[in-house]
Parts: C-alpha cells; sequence; structure tokens
C-alpha cells in the first residue's frame, strides 16, 4: 500500500489545534497578546496544608517512613526548614510556634552533634530527641482519635432526625374539674338551701347508697346533666349533705365523671360508660 504525501502530511487546522495555547470564545489562540499582564501571585497552589508544627513534622516523618524513636534530625530539619522557606517566600505571614519549632529542632540537631561527654555510670543516657518524640506520639494518638470521632455519623452531617406530625384527635378532651371549683359549687348549693330551709319534726333516714342509686338513673335517661340539677334544694341540707356524698362515692368508684368544658364553666355530670 502506497501512501501519497498529501495523505502523509495533517491537515492545517489539526495542526493550528495541537499548538494553541488555548481557546477563546472556541476560537484556538496561536501566541499571547503582547499586552497580556499575569500578576505574580495570579496562581497559588497549596499542596499540603499543615494545622501546626507537629502536624508538619509527623508528615515528614511518615512520608518517608522514618522511625519515630530514632528521628533523623539532620534530614527532617533540612526538609522543615525548606518548607518555611517556601512559605515565606510566598509573602506568607509564619506563626509563632512554627519559628519556634525550627529554632527546636536546629538546638536538637546541634546537641546531637556534639561530643558525649563523661557522665556517671549509674545516670541513664539522655536523648535530646526524646521530648519531641513524647510530643509527636501524643499529636499522632489525638489526631487518630479525633479522625476516629469524625467518622461518627453526625446530626445535620450525615443525617437528619426525622419529624412526624400527627393531627390531633377530633374527639374533644373535657378538662378535669379542679376541686376549688367542685368545693364553689357546693358552697352554692348550701346557700340557696339555707334560704329554702323549713323546720321540719318528722324523722327521716337517709342512705348513702339509696342516694347513689338514684344519680345513676337519673343519669342513663340524658347525657350530660348539670351538676346543680342533681340536687333538690327544697329537701334541706341534711339531703344536700348525703346526695353529695353518694355523688362522691360515685366518682372514686369511676361510675361516673365530673366534667368541665372550660374554667368557669357550668359543672356536668355524665356516666362514665355509654349506655347499650
Amino acid at each position: 500500500m502506497t501512501l501519497t504525501a498529501e495523505q502523509l502530511t495533517p491537515p492545517a487546522e489539526a495542526i493550528e489545534t495541537d499548538a494553541a495555547l488555548a481557546r477563546l470564545y472556541g476560537e484556538p489562540l496561536l501566541q499571547l497578546p503582547q499586552d497580556l499582564y499575569i500578576p505574580p501571585d495570579a496562581l497559588e497552589i497549596f499542596l499540603e496544608a499543615f494545622e501546626g508544627p507537629l502536624d508538619l513534622l509527623l508528615y515528614l516523618i511518615r512520608k518517608q517512613n522514618f522511625n519515630i524513636l530514632d528521628i533523623p534530625m539532620a534530614e527532617v530539619t533540612r526538609q522543615y526548614l525548606n518548607y518555611i522557606e517556601q512559605v515565606r517566600l510566598q509573602n506568607l505571614e509564619l506563626a509563632a510556634e512554627y519559628l519556634l519549632m525550627a529554632a527546636m529542632l536546629i538546638e536538637i540537631k546541634s546537641r546531637m552533634l556534639l561530643p558525649a561527654r563523661q557522665a556517671d555510670p549509674t545516670d541513664e543516657e539522655h536523648d535530646p530527641r526524646a521530648e519531641l518524640v513524647r510530643r509527636l506520639l501524643e499529636y499522632e494518638q489525638i489526631k487518630l482519635a479525633a479522625f476516629e470521632l469524625n467518622q461518627i455519623p453526625q446530626l445535620g452531617r450525615d443525617f437528619v432526625r426525622t419529624q412526624i406530625f400527627i393531627e390531633q384527635s377530633l374527639t374533644p378532651i373535657w378538662p378535669e374539674v379542679d376541686a376549688l371549683d367542685l368545693q364553689q359549687a357546693w358552697r352554692g348549693l348550701l346557700k340557696r338551701a339555707k334560704l329554702t330551709q323549713h323546720h321540719r319534726i318528722t324523722r327521716e333516714e337517709l342512705s348513702v347508697r339509696e342516694h347513689m342509686t338514684a344519680i345513676l338513673r337519673q343519669l342513663q335517661n340524658a347525657r350530660f346533666v348539670e351538676f346543680t340539677e342533681l340536687f333538690d334544694v327544697q329537701r334541706g341540707i341534711p339531703v344536700l349533705v348525703v346526695n353529695f356524698v353518694a355523688l362522691l362515692e360515685l366518682a372514686k368508684e369511676t361510675l361516673i365523671e365530673i366534667t368541665q368544658a372550660e374554667a368557669f364553666a357550668p359543672i356536668y355530670v355524665r356516666l362514665a360508660y355509654s349506655p347499650v
């Protein structure tokens, strides 16, 4: 198979597209404009972000698989100072703790270069790196613990709390009758009874059970009966007292319910069960 020169030569459009520096409104830009000004700080890329000097040191040690118990201070110090210099060249303000750590690394490196002095054989040899290693190990433990805590699902970040709105029942809920309201209603009956009292000589035996039965019979014929309608003030205070005790006994045995629509409203009495 023979190819001609025209077939071997790529089209001019393809050459222009490959050599284009950029595209402006869909058209290839082959060369930069002569009046184009690019400020020196137009593009800055930070490859790593550290939360402090210990974080930077731990990154340098773990990245190169150094033994944290036997840190090569010369290499670590050199890399740390190089990072500090790069940050300084970017016109960024360095925190004082970064500079303090740099001084600490230089001091440790200098102390390791000094010849070991003759010491008491009973004294343990002190490593200048011991304090730095202890701080690094504690920081690494705290950082791992913080990472594990961050993995726990959090409300508002990983999940939301479900909310269910339940409509209130259409069945009316009558408020409970306060004992003070019942006391005031009873006092009103006594006042009315004293105004219409009669002197009778006849002996009358009063039975609480009979009055309880009479109240139940009266309530069977109506759904609600007003509190005052259950008492006959014409029969005198003794009958009212026995009738009131009978009413309280029925309420105690949960045979009746004493209800009130709202505060200071009339008090009503009804059976505690629905008649068949």
